[in-house]
Order: structure tokens, then C-alpha cells, then sequence
């Protein structure tokens, strides 16, 4: 299997790309030199582009993807605010994304040739929208709204307009501020980050009622930790048995196993990491973890342990300046 790293380092206005290798190591392949400081990024699914949200002239920029993992700059959209997180529906005819700045989640159009085209629709009103997020099966999608303490719910319908689902919103304890999000490939648990109180909420997608539940929260930080929390990213193995966070002040990622039924996490440690860590990923094999250092302006890549997913460290490697953004896509 060949893998690439994408990382997006806003400050120094680049994107590099990595070649992963099978135990791990990561070889620069290309740095490219981005148009404004690029935030969030997502691969198409059928991995032929990079979507990329960049600052401060809003829009999303398409990358072709060659066959070795190397970007060519392909096309342009214009976006209604500034670019916090970007995704694509399952199918790839759909761009979501969501500003934290601008109170708004946008959905645009993906074209035959890959390319954006500019906005069909905008939902304001979701104070601190910090993601966006599609169900497994493309039909719901999962706005934070990180100021509001809510996580609106959405049809997304054939079209790509986006209709209030019939349980139009959730809500989280008071003051967690609800960031990002992961499915259990089951389809029948999420798992959200709450940025504010560092804890990590399990929902139940369908419960006896048909709606979706909070069953669990989590916190995911160390005992003697007094500090101010501020998590960031959450990402799941691919076969839904380790999950894992981070938190920015206390430049840690936590380790959670997850039931076998996706219902119940508990937490298996807590691995320190690169300063200020405000991105991250798993590769496809479910094998590697790589984290970005906001502050230290590194990546670091550690071995997923089969028993526990307890984090080995392999290697540290210089990136761009302020590292903030992880995907990693199979070619």
C-alpha cells in the first residue's frame, strides 16, 4: 500500500506532502508553495484531489494528485467565510465547510472534472461552527457549533441542499464546545471532541427512540492536569478499536479503546507529543499515528501498539511553519 502525508503549515504558506513508507518513516516528496495560509484539507474520495480551505482571500483550492502523491494546483472556488474545517460528502459531489469566524456551514458543488464551483448554500446562525461532518451512510451531517453547545443535524439531500433533519440539533453539557467529529465504521456511534472542557462524547446514532443520544463523556485529560483545556482533533482506526485526541496546552495525545460494539471508550493513556498539537491522523493500515506541533513546527509519526494502542515515537521531521493540518490519503 503507498501512502501520503499532506501537511498544512499556514504561517509559512506551504503544503508539503511525505511518502510513507511500511515501518514508518516518511520521505519529502514535494513542498508547494500555497496562495495565503492554508488551513484545513480533506482528499476526494476517489483520491484523485486535495481540497484545500485557504486564509485571507476565502475560497478552496483544488489539488490534482499524481500517481506519486506529488499536487498540482487545478482550480479554484471562492468560499462565504473563512475556511476552519473541509470535507467532501461520500460520494464526492459535495464540498462542506464549516467557519468558526464567520458563524456558517457552505456547501459547493464538486464538478464532473473534480473542480469547485462556487457556493449553493449557506446556513448561518452556528456560533464557533467548527466542522462539519457526513454520516457513513451520506445522508446526515453533523455541525458543532462550538459557542452554542449544540451539534446541528442535517439532511443532505440529492440536490447537495442541506434540510433540517427531524431531530434538528443536540446539545452538549454547558460550556464543552464541541469541535470535531468520528464515526464508528458500525454506523451506530460518533465520537465528538469538546474543545473548552477536554472531553470526548460518545452518541448513539439510533437509539429505541430513532434519535440520536449521548450514552457517554469522557475526560480525557490526566488526573493532575489544572490547567486552561483546549483539545483540537479526534481520529479512530480504521477497524473502530483505538481512538484517539488531542489537547493543545497540555501537548498530549490521549488513547482510548473502544468497546466492540463502538458504545463505550475508556481511556488506555496519555502519550506526550509535539507543542501545541492541533492536528493529526491515522494512516489506512491503522498502523501510524502523525501528529503536527502548532508550536515546534514538526510532525512526529508513532507506532500504534495491537494490544492497547498505547503510542510508540519513531521520528520527529521539520515541516513549515505553524503545522496544523494532517491527511493522509492511499493512493
Amino acid at each position: 500500500m503507498k501512502q501520503v502525508v499532506y501537511t498544512a503549515s499556514p504561517e509559512s504558506q506551504q503544503i508539503h506532502a511525505w511518502q510513507l513508507a511500511d515501518d514508518g518513516a516518511l520521505t519529502l516528496l514535494q513542498v508547494v508553495d500555497a496562495p495565503g495560509q492554508v488551513q484545513p484539507m480533506v482528499v476526494s474520495p476517489d483520491k484523485r484531489f486535495l481540497y484545500v480551505g485557504v486564509r485571507p482571500d476565502f475560497r478552496v483550492v483544488a489539488y490534482q494528485i499524481d500517481g506519486e502523491g506529488k499536487l498540482t494546483e487545478a482550480g479554484h472556488a471562492s468560499l462565504p467565510g473563512s475556511p476552519t474545517h473541509i470535507s467532501t460528502d461520500r460520494q464526492g459531489r459535495f464540498i462542506f465547510v464549516g467557519s468558526y469566524n464567520d458563524a456558517c456551514v457552505s456547501v459547493s458543488p464538486i464538478g464532473a472534472d473534480g473542480l469547485p464551483g462556487e457556493p449553493q448554500q449557506v446556513i448561518a446562525g452556528m456560533d464557533g461552527c467548527h466542522s462539519a461532518n457526513i454520516d457513513l451512510i451520506n445522508q446526515t451531517l453533523f455541525v458543532p457549533a462550538l459557542k452554542q453547545d449544540r451539534i446541528c443535524l442535517f439532511d443532505l439531500q440529492e440536490n447537495g441542499q442541506l434540510a433540517p433533519h427531524k431531530q434538528a440539533q443536540v446539545t452538549t453539557v454547558a460550556g464543552a464546545g464541541p469541535r470535531h467529529m468520528v464515526f464508528h465504521p458500525n454506523q451506530q456511534y460518533a465520537y465528538c471532541i469538546n474543545e473548552l472542557d477536554s472531553t470526548v462524547d460518545v452518541w448513539n446514532l439510533n437509539n429505541a427512540h430513532g434519535e440520536v443520544e449521548r450514552v457517554q463523556s469522557l475526560d480525557m485529560m490526566p488526573s493532575d492536569f489544572s490547567e486552561t483545556r483546549w483539545a483540537a482533533d479526534i481520529h479512530l482506526t480504521p477497524d473502530g478499536r483505538f481512538l484517539y485526541s488531542c489537547d493543545r496546552t497540555a501537548s498530549i495525545l490521549t488513547v482510548f479503546s473502544v468497546s466492540e460494539d463502538g458504545a463505550m471508550l475508556a481511556v488506555e493513556g496519555h502519550q506526550p507529543t509535539e507543542t501545541q498539537p492541533r492536528g493529526f491522523n491515522i494512516d489506512n493500515t491503522g498502523r501510524y499515528v502523525v501528529a503536527a506541533g502548532q508550536k515546534s513546527h514538526h510532525i512526529e509519526v508513532y507506532k500504534i501498539g495491537e494490544d492497547r494502542g498505547l503510542l510508540q515515537p519513531l521520528a520527529r521531521y521539520a515541516v513549515g511553519q505553524g503545522p496544523m493540518w494532517v491527511v493522509i490519503t492511499q493512493l
